[in-house]
């Protein structure tokens, strides 16, 4: 079936969301020093670089960034392509801190649900709060996000695919949608 590919946030909307999200956090997060991103593996990890990278410029604090790999903790593996699991790297203590869970895009929420599992194998921290880029709605458990780039309702049928310099050599998300002849 044919489809059509609409751009959804561009390399620079992208840059503003990033500003926007960082001075969110900021805002939510007064001791920056208590604070840990990790990034859902594999486009929340450089995601959560870029918002560290992003609060260092307007705040001038460096914070860290761990990559969390989700794939063991998922519900759903029998219904899902096999995958190679991504690496998890979490360099910080995570008692006692403010954790912010970080994805490209929150869907049916089943990828954070697994994160918040993950997550309790590394520590217990303080609280845990969950950014991402795009929101496209069709929660199936009752997790909502506290930094949102972008709410984008989706139909089921529709797909996001977001693109980082880092890892596909520009920064984008496209929207996709089956198109009938």
């Amino acid at each position: 079936m044919p489809s059509s590919i609409v751009e959804i946030l561009s390399a620079d909307e992208i840059r503003r969301t990033l500003v926007r999200l960082a001075s969110e956090i900021n805002e939510r997060c007064r001791d920056l020093s208590q604070v840990a991103l990790v990034g859902i593996q594999t486009k929340g990890v450089p995601l959560a670089k870029m918002l560290a990278k992003q609060i260092e410029v307007l705040e001038g604090i460096k914070v860290p960034v761990a990559a969390l790999d989700i794939t063991f903790y998922r519900d759903d593996l029998d219904l899902i392509a096999v995958r190679t699991p991504g690496k998890t790297d979490i360099p910080v203590d995570l008692n006692g801190k403010t954790v912010i869970l970080v994805d490209d895009v929150i869907y049916e929420g089943r990828t954070i649900r697994a994160a918040l599992n993950a997550v309790n194998e590394y520590g217990r921290p303080k609280h845990i709060l969950l950014a991402v880029l795009i929101d496209r709605g069709h929660r199936q458990v009752p997790i909502h996000p506290d930094f949102v780039g972008k709410k984008l309702p989706t139909s089921r049928d529709e797909k996001i695919k977001v693109y980082f310099q880092e890892s596909d050599g520009r920064d984008a998300v496209e929207l996709t949608r089956a198109t009938t002849r």
